[in-house]
């Protein structure tokens, strides 16, 4: 997993263990981890979007392809929402970590 600006924002602690519980093989940890990776960051995408006004969606994700990493993104979007864009993303990411949960557990449940 390559680092995000947003990485700060996420606690997988929980997801981790119940990844490691419900499966075997490194390969299905791996595969899993990708599916978990892919759904935070569609997440993330889709809230930064929500939140931006349109006028400078292209800015912004020009700016996020050329360093995904840089923290400074969080301020633009903070300066160009007007809003405490982390505690968005913060809150909309523990609903999604309980859904996430939720479903690995329904699916370990259907494997006993």
């Amino acid at each position: 997993m390559s680092k995000l600006f947003y990485d700060h924002l996420i606690q997988l602690d929980q997801i981790d263990l119940v990844i490691k519980q419900s499966v075997s093989s490194k390969e299905e940890q791996e595969e899993l981890w990708q599916l978990v990776e892919d759904m935070i960051h569609h997440k993330v995408m889709h809230i930064i979007l929500d939140e931006l006004p349109r006028e400078h969606h292209n800015e912004f994700l020009e700016e996020f392809t050329k360093a995904p990493h840089d923290e400074l993104h969080l301020h633009y979007l903070k300066d160009k929402t007007g809003k405490d864009i982390e505690e968005i993303i913060q809150k909309e990411l523990k609903q999604l970590e309980e859904e996430t949960l939720s479903e690995l557990f329904a699916t370990q449940k259907k494997k006993k």
